[in-house]
């Protein structure tokens, strides 16, 4: 079907109408040289005259009149049918093909088109379109230092500034940065703080491309994967809500107060699904709960995160980070503000069920947590003092870890190009970036972004550029040289074998471990017994002592009974005696009177 555009304008718009004839020409002015004025001149004798031998050409610009172009998608799902078929009725359109099939235009057409056709198939058959002509050939490794060069700073457009608390890279490109204004020191906040957070396109730092206004400040924001005008946010007062930039700077629709965290929204992530719109969300209230933005009314699922698996929400970890790996759908990860990870399982049968496993973590919150792109089995944890690296098949330790620095870590991710390479964010205002390959004592590059506090970390996709968002709300963007976000060869194989060695190492640790637990456990439990034995005896010894007292003291009290009866007897014969003595006459005198 041929594109005919015509284009209308009214007679009277054109103006009076030209009328043009021929005719010889005329002169209209003789002008006659004038002989007194050569004396004022100069003959210039020989005269060098340049000629080209091209056409002489005039150049003229014209300032046309600007138009606001917008791009439009159409959502073509099948066409070329009559307006009478219905293309969804199989019977309809089998009954028409079946009509057309007969036609001999259709008949012609197609033997036209099968020479065309045949000649397409051979020269497909005989070169191979999709040959990779540099597949083998080994990348020049450039000799040049590791980098980094600061390409554009945005700042906080208010006066009272916020701290950039989340990043996230526009999906197609990265030529967009959305990023999240909120003051986290609740007690401290200004009742004149904007709650106001932009979109900012990375070629303009003067002004944002598109202000998100929301009703409480915003302390994570997340671009949909799957559509790259739909945002989702968690809001400081707990709360969801959804933007579509085509509709504006307010959103769209907002989860109820009743029905949402209780605690501020540190990290919402998109989640792998035929529709797109879900989504899932974790806070300090101890709860994880799944969304669906059709239909933000209610969650669509909960979790407490209680690791006694009584769901008791007293008992819940706080929730600081969120990880999710679109190829394990079942799986998520939470890091808490207690400084443990919690491994779960969303489609468990029971509620209790859903957490599987804890790892020890950190000594404090866990502000990042995120598997390796490329070995999902594998993941960081960001927190204290240090970055560590886990494996999900060991629990009881991580595999490797940084050395401890001097001032807290704030934040952290992998890069997504290279799996030995990762970045970390400091309190001191400095990035850095290790390459685990390289050297693992020390971090490849350190920069020192900012004199204050770097709190946010995004990597964008192609691996070069790197956001980073300070305590006073400044984003900086850094450009890493190319060796940083070049694979480098044979890398992915090293990278495996390392993970794997230090695995087994860690295994092998742990059931020493075990067994020298287990072996303090059987000797603790044989001194017992073996004390438990002269304790019998002793209590033996001690039972004979007690009955020996107690009989020697019935028998002292016996013999006292029995002296004190003796001398009451020997009293009372006395007391008789004397007065048998009393009773007797006297026949001598003398002896009366001696």
């Amino acid at each position: 079907m041929e594109i005919v555009y015509v284009y209308t304008k009214k007679r009277s718009e054109f103006g009076r109408q030209c009328n043009f004839s021929d005719r010889p020409a005329e002169l209209h002015v003789d002008v006659v040289p004038d002989p007194t004025l050569t004396t004022e001149f100069i003959e210039r004798n020989p005269c060098d005259t340049a000629i080209q031998c091209t056409q002489e050409m005039s150049e003229h610009e014209v300032n046309t009149e600007r138009f606001e172009t917008e791009s439009r998608g159409i959502n073509h799902v099948e066409g070329g049918w009559p307006k009478d078929i219905n293309p969804a009725e199989v019977e309809q359109t089998i009954r028409f093909r079946k009509k057309v099939e007969k036609e001999e235009h259709y008949i012609n057409t197609v033997q036209q088109l099968g020479s065309v056709m045949e000649h397409c198939i051979k020269q497909n058959n005989a070169i191979d379109i999709y040959e990779e002509y540099f597949d083998n050939m080994e990348v020049e490794s450039a000799e040049e230092p590791p980098s980094a060069k600061t390409i554009n700073v945005f700042r906080d457009p208010n006066e009272i500034k916020r701290t950039a608390t989340s990043l996230s890279w526009y999906p197609d490109g990265g030529k967009k940065l959305a990023v999240a204004y909120s003051n986290l020191e609740f007690q401290r906040s200004s009742p004149d703080t904007s709650f106001d957070s932009y979109i900012w396109d990375i070629e303009n730092p003067n002004k944002p491309e598109l202000t998100v206004k929301p009703v409480s400040p915003l302390v994570c924001l997340e671009y949909n994967p799957k559509d790259s005008h739909i945002l989702v946010g968690g809001c400081y007062n707990g709360q969801i809500a959804f933007w579509d930039t085509r509709k504006g700077s307010h959103p769209v629709e907002m989860s109820p107060i009743e029905q949402s965290h209780r605690d501020p929204v540190y990290k919402t992530i998109w989640l792998q699904s035929k529709t797109g719109t879900e989504c899932f969300s974790s806070s300090t209230d101890g709860q994880v709960l799944w969304w669906d933005i059709r239909k933000l009314g209610e969650p669509t699922e909960k979790l407490v995160l209680d690791p006694t698996r009584k769901l008791n929400i007293d008992n819940a970890l706080g929730g600081i980070s969120l990880e999710y790996e679109p190829t394990m759908p079942t799986k998520f990860m939470v890091g808490t503000e207690q400084g443990s990870i919690v491994s779960c399982n969303r489609k468990a049968k029971t509620p209790a069920e859903k957490i599987v496993c804890l790892y020890p973590g950190h000594y404090g919150p866990v502000y990042s947590l995120q598997r390796n792109p490329f070995f999902p089995k594998n993941f960081l944890t960001v927190g204290d003092w240090t970055a560590r690296i886990w494996s999900e098949d060991i629990r009881e330790a991580c595999i490797m870890w940084t050395k401890y620095h001097m001032s807290y870590l704030t934040d952290g991710t992998w890069s997504p190009v290279r799996p030995a390479v990762f970045f970390t964010t400091k309190m001191d205002g400095t990035l850095d970036v290790w390459d685990y390959l390289f050297k693992q004592n020390d971090p490849t590059l350190s920069i020192q972004v900012c004199d204050e506090a770097v709190h946010s970390l995004r990597v964008q996709d192609n691996g070069r550029i790197v956001a980073c968002g300070s305590h006073s709300g400044t984003t900086t963007l850094l450009e890493l040289s190319s060796g940083l976000c070049t694979m480098q060869k044979n890398e992915k194989n090293l990278v495996s074998g390392m993970f794997e060695r230090e695995t087994k190492r860690e295994k092998i640790l742990e059931a020493r471990h075990r067994e020298m637990r287990l072996k303090e456990r059987t000797q603790s439990q044989q001194g017992a017994r073996q004390d438990e034995e002269p304790r019998a005896e002793d209590d033996e010894e001690k039972e004979l002592i007690e009955k020996a007292e107690k009989e020697f003291l019935r028998a002292i009290e016996a013999e006292k009974k029995s002296l004190e009866g003796r001398q009451v007897e020997e009293i009372e014969e006395k007391e008789k005696a004397s007065e048998e003595e009393s009773e007797k006459p006297a026949d001598d005198p003398q002896q009366a009177e001696d």
